[in-house]
């Protein structure tokens, strides 16, 4: 029987939990809100289930499908540890449903698996196929999949019984330029309980936004590498980024501002962008309180100035590493010395830094995490993070890696050194396979290398963090305890908590 698409009127859109995280509560997932502003333009109803840090959320979904004005086309992102989150929804919509017509699943994980599985198909990497087996699998569990930018790709997956919208190619329609970027709607945020969310800088509650996506670097470790939806920068207007601030401060009373852009000094509008941002400050007699990443070896006088000047107290650098061999394994394009020069700027302009480190690199070895224990205590970051590397779909070690069946695992390795990353074979449909874990002893290794096993990267990066945080006095932070969803038993139409359920206008 051919399938005759039916617009739908409704959508209900979900956020699954994030499990793995100290605290669900921190950041939103602003992909998901601006595909529900791209349809709310569009004339459709939009419910959001924001799930994150909501410990019963099956109790959640029951009490949704038993409303009686409520959607039957469902959409869920997911990044690759929210994927066994993400199949346990959806198992559980297919299990209760009532008149569940279509359950859709977009996000990066998505995107990038599926980039992994075209690379499989035309560049022979096929040995255990395990993109394109992954994304096979997928499809067992949802209807639709939609790889890449999403707000106009969704329109394309209402229009499909079954298959796969590829919107991660630059030649694409659904491809998102630098005017789609700059001119879509803000993130739908009066969808989810902003109020819920805590992160604060330097005292002062704070939101996140985006002004460029993509990073053009070719670190071997970082996802997305090999993929259009994050290798190519898309960047906003720098008018279009201060009016998003201006809006976030005046509709809710924000002061601190996240910029999740991969590098924000790649952007050569930066400063302007800085300018604008003092500038609405000035306007409205106010302060503002702001945060965001850098490239250490782009980082310069000029622009430190101008970020403090525009109310920038925190900058996170991924330095990854203290040992210069494994800085040039993982294509950082940054010594120790270009690192330390980034700190020393950063402290000159009173911007504090939080370092980003990572260990289980191709080459790791134990005098290599003692190098970058040792880097850090000459550094002396404000604030740190060390954590054992994840292969994720979309980066070189996950895509370019090749099955071993005599070791029964997979190999990353590097074309030039030869130095090989091990990687155990995970089902990311049941294993939460992420970069922090549990600072109290919660990490587990995926990796090893020649020279270091996966049970001694463990002990080594405790031992590092342990160290590091005693000799420089920087705290660990406490975890938060998980929402409680307090449902109705009744039936017809149930009001859902506001931190939990919103419903469009």
């Amino acid at each position: 029987m051919k399938y005759t698409a039916q617009q739908p009127v409704r959508v209900c859109l979900i956020i699954p939990r994030s499990p793995f995280l100290l605290d669900e509560r921190v950041f939103m997932h602003l992909g998901i809100l601006k595909v529900a502003a791209m349809l709310e333009s569009k004339g459709y109803k939009v419910d959001m289930l924001d799930l994150s840090g909501v410990e019963n959320d099956e109790e959640v979904l029951a009490d949704y499908l038993r409303m009686e004005e409520r959607a039957n086309v469902f959409g869920l992102t997911a990044t690759t540890p929210q994927i066994p989150e993400a199949v346990r929804i959806s198992k559980f919509l297919k299990k209760n449903k009532t008149n569940v017509e279509k359950i859709i699943l977009g996000g990066p994980h998505v995107t990038l698996m599926h980039t992994a599985s075209k690379r499989e198909t035309y560049s022979g990497l096929s040995d255990a196929n395990r993109a394109t087996k992954d994304i096979e699998s997928l499809l067992t569990y949802f209807d639709v999949l939609v790889c890449g930018d999403g707000e106009f790709a969704v329109f394309e997956a209402f229009k499909i019984k079954t298959g796969i919208i590829d919107a991660d190619d630059r030649k694409s329609s659904l491809f998102l330029t630098n005017e789609d970027f700059s001119g879509l709607p803000l993130p739908a945020r009066h969808l989810v309980n902003v109020e819920s969310y805590h992160y604060s800088i330097e005292g002062r509650k704070a939101i996140s936004l985006i002004a460029q996506l993509g990073c053009p670097f070719k670190c071997t470790f970082c996802s997305g590498r090999n993929s259009p939806f994050l290798r190519n920068i898309r960047t906003r207007d720098v008018d279009s980024v201060a009016k998003e601030v201006e809006h976030l401060h005046l509709e809710y009373g924000m002061k601190g501002f996240m910029f999740y852009d991969d590098e924000l000094n790649v952007n050569k509008e930066m400063i302007n962008l800085m300018n604008k941002i003092f500038d609405i400050q000035q306007k409205h007699n106010t302060k503002f309180f702001l945060r965001g990443f850098i490239k250490a070896e782009l980082f310069d006088e000029i622009q430190a100035k101008a970020m403090y000047r525009a109310g920038f107290r925190w900058i996170l650098v991924g330095f990854e590493s203290g040992d210069e061999r494994i800085l040039k394994n993982i294509r950082k394009n940054a010594t120790r010395d270009d690192n330390l020069r980034c700190i020393k700027i950063a402290k000159h302009h009173n911007l504090k830094v939080k370092a980003l480190m990572s260990i289980g690199h191709a080459g790791e070895s134990i005098e290599s995490i003692n190098n970058t224990t040792n880097w850090l205590l000459e550094a002396r970051p404000d604030d740190f993070d060390c954590t054992i590397i994840t292969t994720y779909p979309g980066s070189p070690y996950f895509d370019e890696a090749a099955f071993d069946p005599r070791l029964n695992c997979y190999v990353y390795e590097d074309r030039l050194t030869k130095e090989r990353l091990y990687q155990a074979s995970i089902d990311y449909q049941l294993d939460q396979d992420y970069y922090k874990g549990d600072p109290d002893g919660g990490y587990i290794s995926y990796v090893w290398t020649d020279n270091i096993s996966a049970e001694d990267l463990v002990h080594e990066r405790n031992l590092l963090e342990k160290e590091v945080r005693e000799k420089l006095n920087i705290p660990y932070y406490p975890s938060r305890a998980g929402m409680v969803y307090e449902h109705s038993m009744g039936m017809g139409n149930i009001n859902l908590p506001p931190s939990i359920f919103r419903r469009g206008h």
